[in-house]
Formats: C-alpha cells, structure tokens, sequence
C-alpha cells in the first residue's frame, strides 16, 4: 500500500516501496523510497538517492542528488516544538516555523541518525549511525556521536580502503599480490 498525493512530484524511473507517505514533496530521477519512509511536503529529494526503510524527512528539508539515507533517520525542523500555544490551544502551523536543512550531494547518513534543523551536512560527508547533528557538518568529514564530532576525513577512509592499503607491509615491498621476485642468479 502506497500513499502517495497528488501534489507529488516524481522524476523518471523513481522506485517506491509500499507503505509510505508522500505528500508534497518532489523527488528527483532514478531515487529510490523504502518502506515506511514519511516525506511531508515541501521536502526535496535530489537524484539518484536512496532512501532506507523507516526515515522521517519532514518540511523543509532538502537533499541534493547521490545521497545515501540509512533506516530509521530523524530529520527535525522545529528548534522550539509545543503542543499548545500560549492560550492553552492546540498549536497549528500558524504557531511555529519551519527552520530547513540541507545534506549536500554525495552526503551519506548512517541509520538512526537524528539530524536537527538548520543545518547543513557537507557534500560527500559521512554521519555515523546513531549520530545526533546539532551544527553543520564540513564536506568530506566523517562525524559520530551525540553530538556529532569529526572523527576522521574522506580521504583517510579512502586511504584505508584502498586496495593498496589493504595490501600486507610485504606484499608492498615484494610487489604485485600474487607476484614474485626471481631468485638472484647463482642462488636456488
């Protein structure tokens, strides 16, 4: 089951799962929609995202085009949320404003992320899972923890995962995986 307004707008080849709720919102080409993900309107999703299973991404929200969403991410866009307002009534959209935030292209949040509002998570940056976003996040970091610190950079993460790095301290030194030296003449 699919809910889904009218007042979406949906790129080409936009894969959606059942079970959610859209409305409002516009989602860019080729971007994928799990399970019981919520986005309220005004929220833009770029291109070719994913979106994991049970995300909340609420008004006022924009996500740039390549960016991974992990299961179960928050994104906030009230600093100050109330019920009642002042005169003891149920508060309505009158009563609060929408504060947005940004997650630059490339960007990926790792689940169960909460990411509060009014900032802005840099392009190809990394939030570890479980993280609390409080500020912006620099493009190219790696952030963790509640609040959510820089931990580490892009390029150290790359360098670790290089298939160099990988590679043993003497499979560097004797060359190629797989390659081996031959034996110096006169010797067997």
């Amino acid at each position: 089951m699919k809910k889904i307004a009218a007042s979406v707008e949906l790129g080409k080849d936009v894969l959606l799962n059942d079970f959610i709720n859209l409305y409002g919102c516009k989602i860019g080409d080729g971007t994928r929609i799990g399970p019981f993900v919520e986005i309220q309107k005004n929220a833009i999703i770029g291109r070719k995202c994913k979106i994991q299973s049970h995300t909340f991404i609420c008004e006022g929200v924009v996500i740039e085009d390549e960016v991974f969403v992990g299961h179960g991410v928050v994104f906030i866009n009230d600093r100050y949320p109330r019920a009642i307002g002042s005169g003891g009534e149920l508060q309505t959209e009158a009563d609060w404003k929408v504060v947005g935030t940004v997650i630059r292209r490339g960007a990926s949040i790792g689940s169960n992320a909460t990411i509060l509002c009014g900032v802005t998570v840099g392009e190809k940056a990394i939030v570890g899972a479980g993280s609390v976003v409080v500020k912006d996040v620099p493009g190219r970091v790696i952030v963790a923890g509640n609040p959510a610190r820089i931990i580490g950079d892009i390029q150290d993460a790359e360098d670790r995962d290089s298939p160099e790095r990988n590679r043993s301290a003497g499979e560097r030194k004797r060359g190629r995986v797989g390659e081996t030296k031959k034996p110096a003449a006169g010797r067997s």
